[in-house]
């Protein structure tokens, strides 16, 4: 089994969101290292559902986990041309996820910087932008208990 982050803003694509849904695509990404992991992931792999852009109110950081539903697939929105993400010239993936648990309470990224065991994290790393990037099975299982 590996380990995931998946970033979405909360506004946009919460944790509760996929609780309610229970499944979803995780569709319209569009970065060329972001959808190499999207390729490398397996059904059962485990995703830290990460909010973006945080407010005072509900600061950037760790919200549930998730889990990697379907094996990797083209993403619909690339070949949609009514979809923002529209953009057939590129071999673009996508990958079903279903929901797991949210968390008793946020892991903030200021948490995740101080903590000597999970500073490492490439989401701490200055400019790590990417929607989906990997996660230290020891590093999953201390923020994922």
């Amino acid at each position: 089994m590996s380990f995931w982050l998946l970033k979405s803003e909360g506004s946009c694509y919460s944790i509760d969101n996929l609780k309610r849904d229970g499944r979803t695509d995780w569709t319209g990404v569009r970065n060329y290292q972001a959808r190499n992991y999207l390729r490398e992931m397996r059904v059962g792999d485990r995703c830290l559902f990460y909010h973006s852009n945080g407010t005072p109110a509900e600061p950037s950081g760790v919200y549930g986990i998730a889990e990697v539903a379907s094996a990797p697939h083209p993403d619909p929105t690339a070949t949609d041309p009514k979809d923002e993400h529209y953009d057939p010239k590129r071999e673009w993936v996508s990958v079903e996820m279903s929901f797991v648990r949210k968390l008793a309470r946020p892991v903030s990224l200021e948490e995740l910087k101080k903590d000597p065991d999970l500073r490492s994290m490439l989401v701490c790393r200055p400019g790590q932008r990417l929607s989906v990037m990997p996660v230290e099975a020891r590093h999953f299982k201390k923020i994922g208990r």
